[in-house]
């Protein structure tokens, strides 16, 4: 009966161990390691490519070309250039944390309820994680403004344009809300969904150092091609953030305001996204190789 009872516990100890299986499926319950991992990837990138998107974010804002945009920085000075890092620092360190961390807990919950295939299941759970993030709009908002040089005047720093936002209500908070909607949940459904099939088709990794590699090549094309593909929606929120109280303007309205403005032409609404595609290629890449390297240490 003793050894029987040392088997049973044993039995017990293995299969507590191993993850559960849904059919061929692996899900694993997430432990707090993937909201960190995401919180120290973004902490990263976004210290390395604040200056770049700067620069990118005058080009969507005023369609002025990278030269120009590069001057007004210039002329702002160097006391300016990280003007506007902590709302960015702050939103990206908690949307990365929740789109890693979240994405890992809804697909582990929802492989264990749901019959419908993997991919799907996965796609649903990757959406309603870019869906939360939303939450954090405030913060995006924020930046808009700060990194604007015509509310140079208005605030000096990111807690002056809370209070001038709060004057105006709450929904003034979340201007811009319906691009940021628009873009987070099929972004990170294809970003999730793309990232396995890209990596197995780059050489296999054998050492830390060709993982790192991969990890960043895989996470730089698709933060490229992501970065590329919903462009214009950034531009679009860029225009709907930089205002401060007023009238809410719908999507397509502000859109079309743009698109007439831009004298219809794809390659002006584009203006900015070559800029994008680089430091997209750049930052999702540190980003991606940090959050796997970081993952695989602990």
């Amino acid at each position: 009966p003793r050894t029987s009872s040392m088997m049973d516990s044993k039995d017990l100890v293995l299969n507590k161990s191993k993850p559960d299986q849904v059919g061929h499926r692996i899900v694993k319950v997430s432990s707090g390691k993937h909201y960190f991992c995401g919180y120290c990837a973004a902490i990263t990138n976004v210290a390395v490519t604040f200056p770049v998107q700067k620069v990118l974010f005058r080009q969507q804002l005023y369609g002025v070309r990278t030269r120009d945009a590069v001057r007004q920085l210039q002329k702002d000075g160097l006391r300016n250039l990280y003007r506007g890092i902590l709302p960015p620092l702050m939103q990206k360190s908690t949307t990365l944390a929740i789109m890693f961390g979240l994405y890992e807990d809804l697909s582990s919950v929802l492989l264990r309820h749901m019959s419908a295939p993997e991919i799907l299941t996965r796609s649903l759970a990757a959406v309603l994680a870019g869906t939360t993030e939303a939450v954090l709009t405030p913060f995006e908002r924020v930046q808009t403004l700060l990194q604007d040089y015509k509310h140079h005047d208005k605030f000096t720093n990111t807690y002056q344009a809370f209070r001038v936002l709060r004057d105006h209500g709450a929904r003034e908070y979340y201007r811009g809300l319906v691009p940021i909607l628009l873009r987070n949940g099929p972004s990170n459904a294809l970003f999730f969904g793309l990232r396995g099939p890209i990596k197995q088709c780059l050489p296999e990794a054998t050492t830390y150092s060709t993982h790192l590699i991969n990890d960043f090549i895989c996470g730089g094309l698709l933060g490229a091609m992501l970065g590329f593909l919903f462009f214009p929606l950034n531009v679009v929120k860029a225009r709907m953030q930089s205002q401060i109280g007023g009238e809410f303007q719908s999507f397509p309205k502000v859109f079309m305001k743009i698109w007439l403005e831009r004298d219809r032409k794809l390659t002006h609404l584009f203006r900015g996204a070559h800029l994008n595609y680089h430091r997209s290629l750049i930052s999702w890449g540190i980003i991606n190789a940090t959050y796997e390297f970081l993952l695989k240490l602990l």
